[in-house]
């Protein structure tokens, strides 16, 4: 690509459209970068049963069927294949990839067709909470060899880049960090009643109400939030918890949930999520391993305080918008929460912290702009 003024076409290879940070940033990058008169296609594989999917509609966009998050050997066999003639007819300048099966299959497919620049984003430290030990090493060892094909590595969050470095994974020059894109401007702009919102969820009005929001998986850790709930209701019995999200794990937390009774609340998937956030006096979060969480991000916009587990990005999300806990530390993910509920000032002076410390740093036109000049740098050299 010689000529500096002539659009991007860019091909993005992502494992799954399922609801979370990583297709959310690249619905509002595609959009940004189209909006800056550049080309976009997404290539996006299978979600898992019971994962919510988020389609890219007005996106352009295809679906590779066969590739899927599970190690297949037949199946992502077909996923390089096809994904090497969608790279070969649809003649990209970069091949950008997100999240780890699609980072290794993608990237294997534009190696063999030895044109593009590839470039590769970890939304998180994917090696660890995710797999078991043995797994991990193998993960390493392949994400070693990854890299080597790889143009330019991108971490949402300098924590990851430098936790994947200590790895061995990468250079640092072959490194950028680049938040990710989001369009929160309708959390920003909302100004939806409480009292209404909570009316809307089938929630109750009057009360303090604590919220977890994201996929009931293993490593968001919704076990935790449900021991802190035990331990907050003991001295505050008029809390509620809430629980926005699904995955595999909603019939054992539900199960795990019964002894609280209407004190825990199940809402699955939440469209609406100005009215969520409007709802609720404190967000929470439990992950056991996180790149940059979304919905600390979402809180903050809505001026929510938030209690979080300090793993992976998160500090670089809350600074002095909530609290963070130890890991795997329910007292002290409890005490923080009653703190808050007990101090309706100190919720409302870390809220607008929290919103003000984000300011545009989330913002998809800036976040735009910057990854269109890394594409160019790239495409600068020989």
């Amino acid at each position: 690509m010689s000529d500096p003024s002539r659009p991007i076409r860019a091909l993005y290879v992502i494992t799954r459209m399922n609801v979370g940070g990583p297709a959310r940033h690249l619905l509002a990058l595609t959009a940004a970068l189209r909006e800056l008169g550049h080309e976009t296609l997404i290539a996006f594989g299978t979600p898992e049963p019971g994962e919510g999917e988020i389609a890219p509609e007005g996106e352009p966009s295809m679906r590779i069927a066969t590739l899927r998050r599970p190690l297949d050997p037949a199946s992502d066999q077909r996923a390089i294949t096809e994904l090497t003639r969608l790279i070969t007819r649809y003649r990209p300048d970069v091949v950008h990839t997100h999240m780890a099966k699609a980072g290794a299959l993608g990237r294997s497919a534009a190696h063999r067709v030895k044109g593009p620049k590839v470039v590769h984003t970890f939304h998180g430290h994917v090696l660890e909470g995710y797999f078991a030990s043995p797994s991990n090493s193998a993960f390493v060892v392949a994400e070693r060899r990854l890299a080597k094909r790889t143009d330019a590595l991108v971490a949402v969050s300098s924590s990851t880049r430098d936790d994947l470095l200590s790895l061995g994974i990468g250079r640092p020059e072959q490194w950028r960090v680049l938040p990710l894109a989001l369009d929160l401007e309708p959390i920003r702009r909302s100004r939806i009643d409480p009292a209404e919102a909570r009316r809307s969820l089938g929630l109750p009005t009057g009360v303090p109400l604590v919220g977890i929001v994201g996929r009931l998986v293993p490593i968001k850790n919704h076990v935790l939030f449900l021991d802190a709930a035990r331990r907050v209701l003991e001295r505050v019995p008029a809390a509620t918890f809430v629980i926005a999200g699904d995955g595999e794990l909603r019939p054992m937390l539900e199960a795990e949930a019964e002894s609280l009774g209407d004190r825990v609340r199940f809402l699955g998937w939440v469209k609406e999520l100005p009215a969520l956030y409007a709802a609720l006096d404190v967000v929470a979060l439990t992950s056991l391993s996180e790149g940059t969480p979304v919905a600390l991000i979402e809180a903050a916009a809505a001026g929510r305080p938030v209690v979080a587990t300090d793993v992976g990005g998160v500090s670089e999300v809350v600074e002095a918008g909530g609290y963070l806990v130890p890991s795997g530390d329910g007292g002290a993910l409890a005490d923080a929460i009653e703190s808050l509920l007990a101090d309706p000032t100190l919720r409302a002076r870390m809220g607008a912290a929290g919103r003000e410390g984000l300011a545009d740093r989330y913002s998809a036109e800036r976040i735009g702009t910057a990854m269109a000049d890394l594409y160019r740098e790239l495409l600068a050299r020989t």
